[in-house]
């Protein structure tokens, strides 16, 4: 099946971030928060974590958004309350990375009206 749910209903779960990098650290965010970064090493200790996409605007060369995929909400809050601790000091480890961080939102896709399309 093409839409598989969670039990909440959604077939998806994003929270999505932007960063504004100092200038020069560039590197050390992208090793951070790349696909073997510290961040989706920490997410991959739990079976609901999917993927995060890094990405890097074109236009603003130091500023950098990140997607973390998870099966649902419930999943991402279950990870966070399991690994609060190892969160925090994941986050205060690369906290000196940034001019700022912003977190734009987290979002839930949900199967469409019309499958077929």
């Amino acid at each position: 099946m093409l839409w598989a749910r969670a039990g909440d209903g959604t077939s998806i779960f994003v929270n999505l971030w932007e960063f504004e990098v100092k200038p020069g650290g560039e590197q050390s965010l992208e090793s951070a928060y790349g696909a073997e970064g510290a961040w989706v090493q920490l997410f991959r200790r739990d079976p609901g974590y999917l993927r995060t996409l890094l990405l890097k605007d074109p236009s603003r060369p130091r500023t950098y958004l990140t997607l973390d995929f998870w099966h649902s909400e419930s999943a991402f809050q279950s990870f966070r309350n399991a690994n609060h601790e190892a969160y925090l000091a994941l986050d205060d480890s690369t906290e000196g990375l940034t001019l700022r961080e912003t977190h734009l939102g987290s979002y839930t896709q949900t199967a469409p009206h019309n499958p077929s399309v």
